[in-house]
């Protein structure tokens, strides 16, 4: 699967207009971002970007007084995610709970106090734990009891989030992901951890293969896929059951909640590190 790398340069440059340009351009196709080199750079599947609709809105940006450029490249194939797995990432401590570490590199004994250990080898595939949204689910996997639950992990990318609900006691896990690599590494890494994960290839169709209803879903997509698809995550949702989201911004959380809230399902919780936002989303039980 193609990608492509855009670079934006925004002027005069600030934290709000970058968290502008994330959420405007995700209606493009553009799916994740960083930041680097002084520059938020976005990436999209090449067939689901629209540069013509980018234009436009960066023509409209709200923000009348400051202006958007972008250059775009596309990723070849083999190049895709290189530097990362060239040079891993440091161990990751999600509230002292649970060490997320580069498989590659191992873990050294000081390094591997909480009992929770995850070894991810990040092969081309988002999801390593270095970002905060990743922690936030993480964060709230460790707040659930998930002994004997079904865990469907939707946009899976390395099969992180799946791992830690398996090694939660989670009975059994899905995932799935649109990218074949996500596919391939979700289930290279749930052996690598000893655990099994059923993964599909694939956005919200696939569930329509899938039998049976879930406990805890768990989706850190972008907030555009996440409000085209929480109605399909209800569909197979159990009543009394748990809709985990993250993967968007404080300024989303409130056309989220309208969603939700039309979907029957009710906020318990809301967590944040930096701009970056998780809800916990409650199903009400049959007999409420």
């Amino acid at each position: 699967m193609a990608y492509i790398e855009i670079t934006f340069t925004i002027s005069p440059d600030s934290e709000t207009a970058r968290d502008l340009v994330s959420a405007l351009s995700g209606d493009c196709g553009l799916d994740s971002f960083e930041e680097r080199d002084g520059h938020l750079v976005g990436y999209a599947v090449a067939d689901h970007f629209n540069p013509n609709e980018l234009q436009s809105i960066l023509n409209d940006f709200p923000l009348h007084d400051v202006k958007v450029t972008y250059t775009m490249k596309k990723l070849a194939d083999q190049d895709w995610n290189e530097v990362w797995e060239n040079n891993g990432f440091a161990p990751i401590d999600v509230d002292g709970r649970c060490i997320i570490y580069d498989a590659k590199r191992g873990l050294s004994r000081k390094e591997g106090a909480p009992a929770l250990r995850i070894g991810i080898d990040a092969v081309q595939a988002f999801g390593s734990g270095t970002h905060e949204t990743t922690q936030l689910v993480v964060a709230s996997l460790l707040n659930m009891d998930l002994k004997g639950k079904r865990v469907l992990d939707c946009g899976c990318g390395t099969g992180i989030l799946g791992i830690v609900a398996a090694k939660l006691g989670a009975e059994e896990v899905v995932g799935f992901d649109i990218d074949e690599w996500s596919v391939r590494n979700a289930q290279h890494n749930a052996k690598l951890n000893g655990v099994k994960i059923d993964v599909f290839e694939g956005d919200k169709q696939v569930l329509s293969h899938v039998n049976g209803i879930f406990d805890v879903i768990l989706a850190n997509i972008n907030r555009n896929v996440l409000l085209a698809d929480m109605h399909s995550y209800v569909e197979v949702l159990a009543h009394g059951g748990s809709l985990v989201l993250s993967g968007f911004y404080e300024m989303d959380v409130p056309l989220l909640e309208e969603v939700a809230n039309r979907l029957g399902l009710v906020v318990s919780q809301k967590s944040d590190r930096g701009d970056w936002c998780c809800l916990l989303l409650q199903r009400p039980s049959a007999q409420e």
